[in-house]
């Protein structure tokens, strides 16, 4: 049963629904009311629980310093696997990027041809992106960012905009931002993968950290309805994310106590990463090869935990 306080100013972003009788608890994890608006289907978190959360601190300095250590080389490959599917619909031409994170994807795009920009509100993957990768990249958050209109011909959002309590306004804002023909590429988590409706309340990607858990529904609404119409959906599974999410855990737990939780820090997941990947050129290309295979053959039979898709101003 949601509490009373949960539920007041109680909003969905997607559709306005703000009647409280209108949203049921569709999970609860740890402790927490993960809600449904009874109008549309959208799932998300209420506002309630992330009231005091901010990412202006979201990785740390031992984080940065292992990022510093990984390969860049590596990690760049990751991402032109993405411009595989980008440039069907986009080219080349101007690239924006919501929250470029460390910034490996917009120096793959920069590599490409895109004539590539970006922010990032953390302070660590700024720098890097920034100090170490020298892209251009301004901190600062998009809703105090001055845009000119109809500029860029695609915008991107990797896993982004699960975090943001009022998604609906970035949508509108990204629409304003495109020319007319441009196109929006966004990245979430989706509830109705096959992997989040098995694991239901012990999905992985359901948390304090996550607001929004779109389905293949409600993203074609809150896109369709501001301005753009959806060109492709594809199933997506970040192998990097398993291998630092599901595989060190389970790696940690066999080695110590079966039975205890075990609290792992975004460093710690990140030098797991750095070993696991520390391997010779010839190696490492052997893994792509069966990574690509891997990654594009469960896009292709919908297995996955997360979906990219593809939209148009109109």
């Amino acid at each position: 049963m949601i509490k009373p306080e949960v539920l007041e100013g109680i909003e969905c972003k997607v559709c306005g629904n703000k009647d409280p009788q209108k949203f049921k608890e569709a999970f609860v994890k740890d402790g927490m009311s993960i809600v449904e608006c009874s109008v549309c289907e959208f799932v998300f978190l209420p506002y309630y629980y992330r009231k005091d959360i901010v990412y202006t601190n979201y990785k740390d300095e031992k984080v940065l310093e292992q990022v510093r250590k990984g390969n860049d080389w590596l990690k760049l490959q990751r991402h032109f696997l993405r411009y595989k599917l980008l440039k069907k619909y986009q080219k080349d031409g101007k690239l924006f990027d919501l929250g470029v994170g460390w910034g490996h994807f917009l120096e793959a795009g920069r590599q490409l041809g895109y004539d590539v920009s970006g922010i990032e509100i953390s302070e660590m993957p700024y720098r890097y992106a920034k100090d170490d990768l020298k892209l251009p990249v301004e901190k600062i958050d998009f809703f105090d960012m001055k845009v000119q209109e109809n500029y860029y011909d695609m915008i991107t959002m990797w896993d982004v905009l699960e975090h943001i309590d009022e998604c609906k306004k970035v949508v509108v804002k990204c629409c304003s931002m495109l020319k007319k023909g441009g196109y929006i590429v966004i990245q979430v988590p989706q509830i109705d993968s096959f992997i989040a409706k098995n694991q239901k309340a012990n999905w992985k990607m359901m948390g304090l950290d996550h607001v929004n858990y779109f389905s293949i529904k409600t993203m074609t609404k809150i896109l369709e309805e501001n301005g753009f119409k959806v060109r492709t959906f594809k199933s997506s599974m970040e192998l990097k994310l398993l291998l630092m999410y599901t595989i060190l855990p389970m790696v940690k737990k066999l080695k110590g106590n079966k039975n205890k939780t075990t609290v792992i820090s975004s460093a710690e997941r990140q030098e797991y990463y750095n070993k696991t990947t520390n391997r010779p050129k010839w190696m490492l290309k052997i893994m792509l090869f069966f990574h690509d295979m891997i990654y594009n053959t469960m896009s292709a039979m919908n297995i996955g935990e997360e979906m990219v898709v593809i939209a148009e101003k109109v």
